[in-house]
């Protein structure tokens, strides 16, 4: 499986192409022009770009088709992206556009033609073109040299903005910050100049964590705090990004944001303001403001986020959504005052990175929620520590002054001596007695040839139940809702205990739900055949990403190759939102052979376009 990571640095995303404040008379970055956008073909990831700028009442989404065409199969050149028009809603048309006028040889300029398996330098070899745009590529590497998955872009050397790119990348790898996705290495190589960089595959796109809703106030005050910290570091070095998109923040396993792209997006772009650190710090608070209410602070949509309504202005996020932490809602208008909102107080606007990380210090820290944990049984008092032997205790004699009645003395006459001696005569005898009568009665049983000292076993007795585990899969089909497959040939990935390999769905635009396509928006998954009727007791399933919906079903024991969705009558995990991994343990096992994992709706891979997957299904029984 060419694998995919929300690590990857996807600098050519067709969302949000320009940032909030760049001003400019044409738009040079993303290859805009005047002219129409001409028909994509060879579109490395398989994408219909022309598709992605469609607009109107109907949805459109864009099946791929099963082995996408690379640029270099065919016999010209992968086209450019010319039209800003075909662009999808960006959230920044509120904003003017950045960069000088371009050339018009410019947007000619076609990516190099470079394929899978072609190697730089004799050791970065091309995995995966995640882009190709504006005459530079984005591809998933591996080094062999120190074997480890890098990102590379390429563009030629007569590239207008090869210089720039190049001066870019090595800047950006001087600044040493970890905040930031490092830039390993920076050449210029016969015809071509490429940029390397970190991958990161534990890491999570914060446009797929917006996706799933608004952070906790915690968690948005460590991005704003993160963000606006790293962004002042890197221009007291004279470096700024210009780029600053969700697509761009990434959190790790460890929950640290990490920035993608530090002047390496702009260049390649062309992009260039008069005022950077306004730039980049509108671009924080935008940020900010989605994490807070899970809408893009423009009329547009944008990244996946709807926008704020037409005609009202830029409301506060706390009243845009309800339960807005204030102090987080104040920051985000101050820093996005730079684009007409006022400041719901008199505080004066944040017009830098430096100014927001001191007015985010200056806040009240906010503290991450308690852990929750499940409320422990009452206690109770054991009989033993009531001191009362089984009796029920009575009230605490609080406040009592009259004296204690003293217990009587134990016999100490002469005849409660003798009378001690009788009690314990008698005492030994029984136990002499009994000791007897048990001997003699083992001595009987032992002469007895036929007797048998074992217990034989009570019927109602349970053998002790051994541990779930996963169960033989016999077959996996695709679940076909109209008879038309997705990817029919990756369905056997899904079973084969290899988590290098996928069933994987094409991309789909605007919609998550398939591109809300007639014949794909009611989802999609696969269909596990377990041979014959078993007792099915949990799940273990691992995701091509986190941010799928799900729901697993099962058939009924007397089903025979079920294909429908009613024929699936059990369910046996709700519909819900799930990570990387899904697994469920069921109280009560249920017996099938047939069991579908159903999917709704899939993550958002970047910009609007979503993309998903599954890598492994273990059904779990006895």
């Amino acid at each position: 499986m060419a694998e995919r990571s929300t690590a990857a640095v996807d600098v050519a995303d067709n969302g949000g192409d320009e940032p909030l404040t760049a001003q400019a008379e044409e738009a040079t970055a993303d290859g805009a022009s005047e002219s129409p956008a001409p028909e994509a073909k060879g579109s490395p990831d398989g994408e219909d770009n022309g598709s992605t700028g469609q607009r109107g009442d109907e949805p459109r989404g864009t099946e791929q088709p099963e082995e996408p065409a690379r640029a270099e199969q065919s016999e010209e050149p992968a086209p450019v992206e010319q039209t800003e028009s075909a662009a999808p809603d960006d959230g920044t048309a509120q904003a003017p556009k950045a960069g000088k006028k371009a050339k018009a040889a410019d947007s000619a300029i076609a990516s190099p033609e470079l394929h899978s398996g072609h190697k730089l330098a004799r050791r970065y070899r091309l995995e995966e073109c995640i882009t190709r745009l504006d005459g530079f590529s984005s591809w998933r590497a591996v080094d062999e040299k120190l074997r480890r998955a890098v990102g590379v872009h390429v563009l030629p050397a007569d590239h207008p903005r090869a210089r720039s790119v190049l001066a870019a990348a090595r800047s950006a790898a001087l600044l040493g910050d970890a905040r930031f996705v490092m830039v390993l290495d920076a050449v210029e190589d016969n015809d071509l100049v490429y940029v390397v960089h970190e991958w990161l595959p534990d890491a999570t796109e914060l446009t797929a964590l917006l996706a799933m809703g608004p952070l906790e106030p915690h968690e948005a005050y460590k991005l704003v705090d993160q963000l606006s910290q790293a962004l002042a570091a890197a221009h007291r070095e004279g470096l700024s990004h210009l780029k600053l998109t969700p697509g761009a923040v990434l959190r790790t396993s460890t929950g640290q944001y990490r920035i993608r792209g530090l002047a390496v997006n702009a260049a390649l772009r062309g992009i260039s303001v008069e005022r950077p650190q306004r730039t980049d710090t509108e671009a924080i608070g935008a940020l900010l403001y989605a994490a807070l209410t899970q809408r893009w602070p423009y009329e547009t949509n944008a990244y996946g986020l709807s926008g704020l309504p037409k005609g009202v202005g830029l409301l506060p996020p706390d009243q845009v959504r309800a339960g807005v932490h204030r102090g987080l809602s104040e920051l985000a208008m101050r820093a996005l005052v730079n684009d007409g909102a006022t400041a719901s107080r008199q505080e004066p606007p944040c017009t830098t990175p430096e100014e927001l990380a001191k007015a985010v210090g200056e806040m009240p820290r906010i503290r991450p929620p308690e852990p929750t944990f499940a409320t422990p049984p009452e206690y109770r008092r054991t009989t033993y520590q009531q001191g009362t032997y089984g009796r029920p205790a009575g009230p605490p004699n609080v406040g009592i002054t009259h004296a204690v009645p003293i217990p009587p003395a134990p016999l100490e006459s002469r005849a409660g001596k003798v009378l001690k001696w009788i009690v314990a005569a008698l005492l030994i005898t029984a136990l002499g007695l009994g000791s007897w009568q048990i001997a003699e009665k083992l001595l009987e049983r032992d002469d007895d040839p036929g007797s048998s000292t074992q217990t034989p076993p009570k019927e109602n007795d349970e053998k002790p139940k051994a541990p779930a585990g996963p169960l033989a899969i016999k077959d996996a089909d695709e679940f076909m809702l109209n008879g038309d497959g997705i990817k029919e040939q990756q369905v056997p990935n899904t079973v084969d205990g290899d988590p290098g390999t996928s069933w994987v769905t094409p991309e789909y635009h605007n919609y998550p739900n398939f591109g809300n396509l007639p014949e794909r928006k009611q989802g999609s998954g696969i269909i596990v055949d377990l041979g014959s009727v078993q007792e099915v007791s949990g799940i273990d399933i691992d995701m091509y990403r986190a941010g799928h919906e799900i729901q697993v079903f099962a058939a009924g024991e007397n089903a025979s190759n079920p294909t429908s969705r009613s024929q699936f009558g059990k369910s046996l995990t709700p519909r819900q939102m799930v990570g990387a991994n899904v697994k469920a343990t069921f109280d009560e096992p249920t017996r099938t052979r047939y069991v579908l994992v159903h999917v709704s709706k899939l993550p958002l891979e970047f910009g609007n376009k979503y993309r998903g997957g599954i890598t492994e299904i273990k059904i779990l029984g006895r």
